[in-house]
């Protein structure tokens, strides 16, 4: 005969409400400024700005290495007399020119490659002829091709901006859930209204990381095609404006040119790209 087990009586605890303890956590103000992310990039400028000082002063060779100082002088005086404005002026608009075709050209490129079998093996075929050669290995063809001028230099921008922008977003495209494929087929949507309203929303990650890989190559061939061009046509941007310091031996100026290209990448990857990471992505709860 089996025994019935015990009935444990129920009994209930009334605790205390915490009324005096406060519900959050005072920050100090040493905590609170610590969590803002540009005094965190500000403090590494700073240090990395005096240990080049430093360094600069151990030395003791302006020709090879000149100071902080002497550089932020330099700048400073570029700045005022415009020259370095005006060269920042010719670099930026051909940049913009060249970005923006590039990124036409492989929205289209991607847009082809989920739509058809044939966009797919095109979009390989020329990633894989392509995307390793160096853009700066095209200027002898842009030569001949579009000669001397700004032609040549959206043509080798466009290059160098292409293929990562293309490969990044068709990765992107094909990790795209196959539900959110079938609710834009359910609603209809074919082509680039499909491309555009579900695939480019969900693979935004993916395309942010594709601008800004393709916006560094630009920067760089921007600056590098620059240096050729400059030398032969006799003016330049940014490129220009260091390769002819660099010939007169005003080394200060060339590292004021460098902090320059420096500055606008740092630029555009804190207002730019965050804020469109801030605005989109952040925002809809695809990165943290």
């Amino acid at each position: 005969m089996s025994q019935i087990p015990p009935l444990r009586p129920e009994y209930e605890i009334a605790l205390q409400p915490l009324i005096d303890l406060p519900l959050e956590r005072e920050l100090s103000l040493a905590q609170r400024l610590w969590q803002q992310g540009w005094l965190r990039k500000s403090l590494i400028l700073a240090v990395l700005a005096l240990l080049w000082e430093v360094v600069a002063r151990l030395q003791d060779n302006d020709l090879l290495l000149p100071s902080f100082l002497q550089v932020a002088r330099a700048l400073a005086e570029g700045l005022a007399s415009g020259e370095l404005l005006e060269k920042v002026a010719i670099s930026l608009s051909v940049l913009v020119q060249g970005y923006l075709i590039g990124i036409l050209l492989a929205f289209v490129l991607t847009s082809l490659a989920v739509s058809s079998q044939l966009g797919r093996d095109l979009l390989s075929t020329l990633t894989a002829m392509f995307n390793p050669l160096p853009a700066i290995a095209l200027l002898p063809v842009a030569l001949l091709w579009f000669g001397l001028g700004e032609g040549s230099l959206i043509f080798v921008l466009v290059h160098s901006v292409l293929w990562s922008l293309a490969l990044n977003t068709y990765a992107g495209f094909l990790g795209v859930p196959e539900t959110q494929r079938m609710v834009g087929r359910n609603y209809g949507l074919r082509g680039l209204r499909f491309v555009a309203l579900i695939l480019v929303p969900a693979a935004l990650p993916s395309i942010l990381s594709g601008l800004k890989i393709g916006w560094a190559f630009a920067w760089r061939t921007l600056v590098a095609a620059e240096l050729v061009f400059g030398a032969s046509s006799g003016k330049g941007g940014l490129g220009w404006y260091i390769f002819q310091n660099r010939n007169e031996l005003y080394t200060d100026k060339v590292f004021a040119g460098l902090v320059v290209v420096i500055l606008i990448g740092l630029l555009v990857e804190s207002l730019v790209f965050a804020l469109l990471e801030r605005c989109t992505v952040k925002r809809w709860g695809m990165q943290r």
